[in-house]
């Protein structure tokens, strides 16, 4: 039996890696919930075990930053932002750093999934409307958001599900993932202006034209006023889920705004597939093979961050992000220094996905919106960049934490 669960977990894991089986019309959502279920009824995990691994704090901590994200773009915050973007920039190098830290800023409190969904299109608008070549800015914008998101712990869900799990609080875990994600941003405008040379020589931006976007006002100023009490709160000390939710809530009590209509926003498959993951990775320590897997990377486990940092990134790569980190979740407290595994864990596992084109969900959103527009952001175009972005910030990442102390 320990054989079948196994391969039913490879299996499982393999599909969400690689997004959807090609006979089968089902996609992470589905072969996670459809994975834990099968665990389940095989005896993998008995079902009231199945119900208490699923960790509703992450998955309400995800649900209550869906809602805000959502009313901040229904009130079209981030088309004016990126509308701010387009009018401020005067060469195409300004251009290029008004995205790259203006995307690391907003992935950090917005979740960087959700700055690409907003930004690409906008993005494109802009490159257009400038007669620029619109890849590098994309490249940019896609790095920029994985980097900018290892910040804090609502930057994406992988460090959600670490903050939650370590328990370290919201400002110790920025104060030390901050300094590594500026020095990453940095590094993806010197890596793009140094690949695509000809795109940044000194010129002046010649606009042709941009649209002034559409502003829901009451809207965007009670979204801003909701993300200023919740940031507060993060940076006081309240529990994150709980700050999460209260500026959730602030949004839900409206008479301006349908409920159907944030609802209908709400990425719900995302909240499936992560309690299906829960439940996999639950039956992967019930029936013992968290221990193996324990015992196989021991050797890369034992405090040195370098060795730590490698595996965590080719697991990332390998499984993806998400599962990789659920994997380590049971481990890391039986670890020597286990708050700085955690932290180079957040930053490892996130600044993976910048190493392909495929490395994650951020880096495909940008390429399919581009493709819908004519725009073909190839799997070797991107690495040209993506690889050396992700080497140069993970060095340098990993010598700001060995040189401190946590």
């Amino acid at each position: 039996m320990t054989f079948l669960y196994s391969l039913i977990i490879i299996i499982a894991i393999i599909g969400i890696a690689i997004g959807r089986y090609p006979i089968l019309k089902m996609n992470r959502a589905t072969i996670s919930l459809a994975g834990a279920i099968l665990l389940v009824l095989l005896g993998a995990i008995p079902f009231q075990t199945a119900c208490k691994v699923i960790d509703l704090d992450t998955i309400i901590l995800l649900f209550a930053m869906m809602i805000v994200n959502i009313n901040l773009s229904l009130a079209g915050f981030f088309r004016l932002v990126a509308f701010q973007i387009g009018k401020i920039a005067k060469t195409p190098f300004q251009l290029l750093s008004l995205i790259v830290f203006t995307s690391g800023l907003l992935s950090a409190l917005f979740l960087n999934d959700t700055i690409c969904i907003m930004f690409t299109p906008l993005i494109l608008d802009i490159t257009k409307a400038y007669k620029r070549n619109p890849i590098p800015y994309l490249i940019g914008l896609a790095t920029s958001a994985n980097i900018g998101s290892t910040a804090t712990i609502v930057g994406n869900p992988q460090n959600m599900l670490i903050g939650i799990s370590s328990s370290i609080p919201f400002s110790t875990f920025t104060l030390y993932q901050l300094p590594a994600a500026i020095l990453g941003l940095f590094i993806v405008l010197f890596v793009i202006k140094l690949i695509y040379k000809k795109e940044f020589v000194h010129s002046s931006l010649e606009l042709t034209e941009i649209i002034t976007p559409w502003i829901y006002k009451p809207l965007l100023i009670k979204s801003c006023v909701a993300v200023a009490v919740m940031l507060v709160l993060f940076f006081a000390g309240v529990r994150i889920t709980e700050a999460a939710l209260y500026g959730a809530g602030i949004l839900l009590i409206t008479r301006r705004l349908k409920p159907q209509r944030v609802f209908s926003e709400i990425d719900w498959s995302l909240l499936i597939f992560f309690s299906g993951l829960f439940v996999i990775t639950g039956a992967i320590n019930y029936t013992g093979l968290g221990k193996e897997f324990f015992n196989y990377f021991h050797a890369a486990t034992t405090g040195n961050i370098y060795g730590f940092s490698l595996v965590a990134v080719l697991l990332s790569n390998l499984i993806s992000n998400v599962p990789a980190v659920l994997l380590y979740i049971p481990i890391i407290p039986m670890l020597t220094n286990p708050n700085k595994l955690w932290l180079v864990l957040a930053m490892s596992t996130t600044l993976a996905g910048n190493l392909t084109l495929l490395g994650s969900i951020a880096n495909l959103i940008v390429a399919e919106t581009a493709k819908k527009q004519g725009i073909n952001l190839t799997f070797m175009e991107y690495l040209k960049s993506g690889f050396v972005i992700t080497v140069l910030s993970l060095a340098v990442g990993l010598i700001w934490f060995s040189l401190i102390s946590i």
